[in-house]
């Protein structure tokens, strides 16, 4: 990495702030913006947009980039940003990450002209991501369900990079771990991992404590839930729009607790040196 690189951290939650402090680290110089409401560390200078975006040769942008489509995620600042034909102007020529940046693109034809990139998309990131996110999903069980983790009935569905982390460390609690994929090549993974492997159409065949779901698709649909046997909590962890019928789980009896972006709330600091050491290995290809 070239120290003379200037970054600047524009918006976001505590992982950018743990990120911003980390390259300071590094030695890098670091500016933010849309942090009024908290203090930064030493070395991190807050500054307006239009500063930013004038002495910056790459800004980095939070995950998600956007909560509606239209102002950028901002949760330490009561001004918006908003996602127009002038903040993309301002940002030409710069070097530009973010994450989630598909609702970004859609906000101006100017960014087909910019130098952008979505670390989200990493493999890299998404593996990694995949630790905090399965720890974040086993402290809810361990602080809602009455039972213990270890020896409980898991249902993991969905053999992603947080599927599998997450039946690893189940298994490593002690818990009885099933997971459900779809595709053979994950239901012999899973197998060969010391879980039980079931299809995803099988899944209201079975009896489990705790159940988490990683798919982003409606599979505890209303029908699967009635079907469920012994679940007293559902975590569903899949990015939107989700994958399980809330308000049937609650007719049902089911405590069900959907819980997106937990790295950002259970592990701020590995989160934002996760995003740091993806963009490292972005600019240096």
């Amino acid at each position: 990495m070239n120290n003379s690189v200037s970054f600047g951290v524009l918006g976001g939650d505590r992982r950018q702030i743990y990120l911003a402090e980390s390259l300071v680290r590094d030695g890098y110089e670091v500016c933010a913006c849309g942090f009024d409401k908290v203090e930064l560390a030493p070395g991190v200078r807050k500054v307006p947009f239009d500063e930013l975006a004038s002495v910056c040769g790459a800004v980095i942008l939070p995950l998600p980039v956007t909560l509606d489509g239209q102002n950028l995620k901002a949760e330490y600042t009561d001004e918006r940003i908003p996602l127009d034909d002038s903040f993309a102007e301002r940002l030409k020529g710069k070097r530009v990450f973010g994450g989630m940046m598909e609702r970004l693109y859609s906000t101006s034809e100017i960014w087909q002209e910019i130098d952008a990139a979505d670390y989200y998309t990493r493999e890299e990131f998404l593996v990694k991501n995949a630790v905090p996110t399965a720890e974040g999903a086993i402290e809810i069980a361990m602080r809602e369900y009455v039972g213990t983790v270890s020896q409980s009935r898991c249902l993991v569905a969905g053999f992603g990079h947080v599927g599998k982390t997450l039946a690893r460390m189940l298994l490593g609690l002690g818990a009885k771990v099933t997971v459900a994929a779809r595709k053979p090549s994950d239901l012999a993974w899973i197998e060969s991992m010391g879980c039980n492997a079931i299809r995803i159409e099988q899944i209201p065949e079975g009896s489990f404590d705790l159940v988490f779901n990683t798919i982003p698709a409606m599979i505890f649909s209303r029908h699967v839930l009635s079907g469920l046997r012994g679940c007293s909590l559902l975590v569903d962890l899949a990015s939107a729009p989700g994958g399980v019928d809330f308000e049937a789980a609650k007719k049902i009896g089911i405590h069900a607790i959907l819980a997106p972006s937990l790295p950002g709330l259970v592990a701020p600091k590995t989160s934002g040196e996760i995003i740091r050491d993806t963009i490292y290995c972005m600019m240096g290809e």
